[in-house]
């Protein structure tokens, strides 16, 4: 049963931490199916089959970030309608949305199959994974309308204050992709298409949950009247959607550049970047999934016009963020071996080692991460979706200028460093970009 959820009343902290909870678990739980592809991949083929599908990740997220950076900006106005009160305005973004979902997901499909192979080749993926990389990609990018309606409609339950039902999709989602993943990899050999079929049919399901649960609230049941052609609505969307696409492409071309840099170390540098990736990808869960929650709180009181408190709800957030990832990256500093030996085998020294060594530094720096998706989050649902447009800017060349510079005087190392330096340089704009557009909107309001 879908349900919605008035932010802009009780304690801030209280709500959105009771929101983002059950995100958070949902999200894990898509981290876990993750790491299942990668734990299926790396002892059911081997350690190149891992590594064809870890040199996938950063054009993954070119692609399929931009689309889900598209989806996005219907979370933005529905929050806001939402908390205004206004569900007629709230349906016709939704159809607006629709209508540039369908010309940007069929441009992207086309183009992502026509210039896959060239790209990777571009970032010198070693040609003994090659064919296996491209494999595994263009089946994910040539059902990415399915990744792409899933984002879509859990944005819009989620936006309404639904947290709950975005996690049933997912737990279904998890358990069909655990079950398909061994069944086509490791029962009929499939090989790393195997992994990719298993993880576009999971998305189904959980699309097709998500759509069902949008049909349950009357707020969002568009009616035919709703499908009319509004441009001014239509644009708007498109100006709130269209930085935040950028800005998540920027950022992969940036990782992009950097996945070039760990390919010049050789397959089992790469082995150990794309299991430590795994392993920072479900850490950073934690950071998105309450800047999401932060950014449903945002949206519906800033609709409601209740900006102090947004300021205390942002504050504090930031400031428990902060505790939680440094108490996990003391956690995870004595667990990492013990993770990466399950994920790609214990027999594998090398990776494990080099594996280990990118997630120290990592670990020191986890923290700031977390403050970067608050305040990224928190800055995109009062619809300024410029300025962090510019934070991906300012990332994409923190990591170009120190993957060409650092990796020669540290190491390996300098690939950590590299990425680290972008979370760094986004919070400069962000951190201090949020308080100044808070302060114009409360000025404004007076």
């Amino acid at each position: 049963m879908a349900q919605t959820k008035d932010m802009t009343i009780g304690n801030p902290n209280q709500l959105i931490l009771g929101f983002g909870l059950p995100l958070l678990a949902g999200n894990l739980l898509q981290q876990l199916y993750n790491m299942v592809d990668t734990i299926v991949v790396g002892r059911g083929v081997g350690v190149n089959a891992l590594a064809a599908v870890g040199a996938t990740g950063s054009i993954n997220f070119l692609v399929l970030g931009f689309i889900m950076g598209m989806a996005q900006g219907i979370s933005i106005l529905v929050s806001q309608y939402f908390g205004s009160k206004d569900f007629y305005k709230l349906r016709k973004s939704i159809t607006m949305n629709i209508y540039i979902s369908i010309v940007v997901c069929g441009l992207m499909t086309i183009l992502s199959l026509l210039f896959t192979k060239d790209i990777l080749v571009f970032m010198d993926t070693p040609n003994n994974i090659l064919t296996d990389a491209v494999n595994y990609i263009q089946i994910i990018f040539l059902f990415m309308s399915i990744s792409y309606a899933y984002n879509f409609l859990s944005g819009i339950l989620r936006a309404v204050g639904d947290s709950k039902n975005p996690v049933i999709a997912m737990v279904i989602a998890c358990f069909i992709n655990i079950i398909l993943d061994v069944w086509f990899v490791m029962g009929i050999h499939m090989g790393v298409r195997g992994a990719a079929y298993a993880t576009i049919i999971a998305q189904a399901f959980s699309a097709v949950y998500c759509f069902i649960s949008c049909l349950r609230i009357p707020e969002i049941r568009l009616q035919k009247q709703d499908w009319k052609m509004d441009w001014g609505l239509l644009k708007k969307s498109f100006l709130l959607s269209f930085p935040v696409a950028i800005m998540n492409s920027i950022t992969a071309v940036g990782v992009m550049v950097l996945q070039v840099g760990v390919n010049h170390f050789g397959t089992e540098y790469i082995a150990a970047y794309s299991a430590g990736s795994k392993i920072m990808v479900v850490l950073e869960t934690i950071g998105s999934t309450f800047g999401t929650a932060c950014a449903t709180f945002v949206g519906q009181n800033l609709g409601a016009g209740k900006v102090d408190r947004i300021l205390k709800g942002v504050n504090e957030l930031a400031l428990i963020m902060i505790g939680i990832h440094i108490l996990l990256a003391v956690v995870m500093y004595f667990s990492t071996n013990s993770i990466l030996s399950m994920m790609i085998g214990s027999e594998q020294t090398a990776v494990i080692a080099y594996g280990f060594q990118y997630m120290r530094i990592m670990y020191v720096f986890i923290a700031v991460l977390s403050i970067l998706w608050v305040y990224r989050c928190a800055l995109q649902a009062m619809g300024d979706t410029f300025l962090p447009m510019i934070s991906g800017v300012v990332e994409f060349f923190s990591r170009i200028i120190c993957t060409m510079t650092l990796p020669s005087l540290l190491g390996f190392d300098g690939i950590a460093f590299s990425e680290v330096s972008a979370w760094v340089g986004a919070c400069c704009i962000l951190i201090p970009a949020f308080y100044y557009r808070l302060h114009k909107i409360k000025v404004k309001l007076k």
